[in-house]
């Protein structure tokens, strides 16, 4: 359930690459913390080198909860993982900890705290032949139905525009329109750390691809290519369909990594937008770990929300 104290929960939030679980890592050298992680890829068993999850060193340093919790067939809509985080959060807290919510899925850090999205009732049977129709179409396809259908959700990932496309095409009615119609006042305050590293970005986007390949992304995939489905949704996380198209030959190494590159600047380039324009007010600052006084700043941070 919603809490009802006046006790404002920390997030650490920003676009992908841009230090969100090394801040972290750093808070539990010195709090007894717990994160509930705010990442809708992250949450899928066997997705794990593409989607950046937490080393076992992180997690070490403090218990991780929304990590491998789902298979990589079902959906994780907003209301289904809100249920999940409440309890996520009072079970860090029987256990003493503090917890910090860690994460840039934009959508379930406004369904935690605001606006909590209720999908209104489709036909299974034909939202799964409806599914499998999307699972083929390309990015530039999937915008452009999106275009046509609910234009206020185009600019949103491939998740979010599948999910447009399906209540349009099945309900008849705008996911945008059904936003507006359901807003509800907040559940919770949060105090939120913004992580963004600049114009840097770029380069530890690149970086941390290169270092993906590396680590063996590409084998991750074709192990996954044997029990995972083609139309899974989380084969959604970005990158993952250009690996799978590599590992099947279509694409070259040096093709596959640029393409990823360029997909997942794309999706920060969203998840900024989204910050930026959601996140605003005294409860919200901004900083990049790669400042010299980045640990000064976040310490004060830290320390202002004990009182």
């Amino acid at each position: 359930m919603a809490d009802s104290s006046d006790t404002r929960i920390r997030v650490i939030c920003g676009p992908t690459a841009a230090g969100k679980t090394c801040a972290a890592t750093w808070f539990a050298r010195f709090a007894d913390i717990g994160v509930v992680s705010a990442d809708s890829r992250q949450l899928y068993k066997g997705f794990d080198i593409g989607t950046a999850k937490p080393t076992v060193r992180d997690m070490l340093a403090a218990p991780h909860l929304g990590i491998d919790v789902l298979e990589p067939t079902p959906r994780a809509s907003s209301a289904w993982w809100v249920a999940r985080a409440d309890g996520w959060l009072d079970e860090l807290r029987v256990a003493g900890r503090t917890p910090l919510v860690v994460g840039g899925t934009g959508l379930y850090l406004r369904a935690l705290f605001g606006e909590l999205f209720e999908e209104p009732p489709m036909d299974a049977a034909a939202r799964t032949e409806l599914q499998s129709v999307l699972a083929e179409k390309t990015s530039d396809e999937l915008r452009r139905w999106v275009l046509a259908l609910d234009p206020a959700r185009a600019h949103l990932g491939r998740t979010q525009q599948l999910r447009a496309i399906e209540i349009a095409l099945l309900t008849g009615r705008r996911v945008s329109d059904l936003h507006r119609e359901t807003a509800r006042p907040p559940r919770r305050r949060a105090r939120y750390l913004v992580v963004d590293p600049g114009p840097s970005l770029a380069f530890h986007i690149e970086t941390r691809t290169d270092t993906m390949f590396t680590n063996g992304w590409a084998e991750e995939v074709r192990q996954l290519m044997c029990d995972v489905p083609e139309d899974a949704p989380a084969w959604n996380a970005s990158g993952y369909r250009t690996v799978r198209a590599m590992v099947l030959g279509e694409v070259t190494m040096r093709e596959a990594t640029s393409r990823v590159v360029i997909e997942t600047r794309q999706y920060a380039k969203r998840q900024r937008t989204w910050f930026r324009h959601q996140l605003n007010g005294e409860d919200v600052t901004r900083l990049s770990v790669h400042e010299p006084d980045w640990a000064e700043r976040a310490s004060a941070w830290w320390r202002e929300g004990n009182t």
